[in-house]
Order: structure tokens, then sequence, then C-alpha cells
């Protein structure tokens, strides 16, 4: 068995390598990652290109390999199907426990709807007041008024890419601070 310490150096191994192959092939991750989830998926572009880094750090590619970039590749292709596998599973659990008439949200629609828009008011309140006003005005475009993101970007005169990236960005804070929030 080996010791914690050997441990330690191995997960700093890791993270160390996956630095060193993020520094040297960011652009092609990226683009890789771009092409595998299509155009209409780049809200979740962050998302997965940090998912990435943490799956390298966690195995970084075997010193033997010869083509880091083929070795990269099918990386993101694996991480990118198991992760959109991993959400049928929950989309379908969701429906199913949906479809059972106990667990349905439809049950006292009135009654429910008040608490529910006040709730809403308050965390885009706070989502105005802890995140800078491009991100908190992306966010509110998106999921408050169901907004695109090309018609967010028109709206904010920016580009697409920027939109993910201020939406990726915020929903990131908010989620830290709610954890800091709960502890």
């Amino acid at each position: 068995m080996e010791s914690p310490s050997t441990d330690k150096n191995n997960g700093m191994h890791g993270i160390n390598a996956a630095t060193a192959i993020f520094a040297q092939y960011e652009q092609f991750i990226r683009a890789v990652i771009c092409s595998k989830i299509g155009h209409q998926a780049y809200e979740y572009e962050e998302d997965i290109f940090q998912d990435f880094f943490l799956s390298l750090a966690h195995k970084p590619p075997p010193d033997d390999v010869k083509n880091i970039k083929s070795y990269l590749y099918r990386a993101i292709t694996h991480d990118i199907m198991d992760a959109i596998h991993r959400m049928n599973i929950y989309r379908d659990r969701l429906e199913k426990y949906s479809e059972q008439p106990e667990n349905s949200i439809n049950i006292t629609k009135s009654q429910i709807a008040f608490i529910y828009d006040e709730d809403i008011d308050r965390v885009f309140k706070l989502i105005e007041k802890r995140l800078l006003c491009s991100q908190s005005r992306a966010i509110i475009l998106r999921y408050k008024y169901g907004y695109e993101i090309k018609e967010i970007a028109k709206e904010m005169c920016i580009d697409s890419k920027s939109v993910s990236k201020y939406i990726s960005v915020g929903l990131k804070k908010i989620r830290q601070f709610f954890s800091r929030k709960t502890r």
C-alpha cells in the first residue's frame, strides 16, 4: 500500500500534467469540444472544458503516448459521450418521477405560483447584487425571459461566446455563493 505522501505526489503529478497539456493545447481542446457539442450548446462549452481538465488531472495520459492530439481527441469524445449519457439518464428519471401523480408539480398550482414567483424574484435580485452587470444581465435574459443565446448576444451587442461565458462564470459564482451560505 502506498503512503499518503505518495498519493499526494501522484495527485500533484496529475494536476501538473493537466496544466502543462492545457497550456500547450488549449485551443485544440476548445476546438474539439466545440465541434463535438455543436453550436446550439455553446453555453456548456466552459463547463465541459473545466470537467475535461479535472478528468486529465485525475487520469493523465500515459508517458508512452506518441500522438497527444489523437489521445486528447479520443478522451474529449469519451468525456462528452459520458456526460450526454448521464444527462439522458437524469432526464429519464425526472420524467418518470414527474409522471407519478403523487409527485406532480401541478397539485395546487394557484397556491404555489405566488410563493414560487416571490422566490424567483429574490433569486434574480440576488444575481443582480452579486454579479457583474454583464453576467447578471445575460443570466436574467436567459433564465427569466427565456432568450436564446443568439438573442442575448444581439441585445447586449456582443458575440454568442461572450454571452455563454458570462452565463457560465455567473452561474459558477452564484453556486459558490450558495454553497458558502449552506455551510
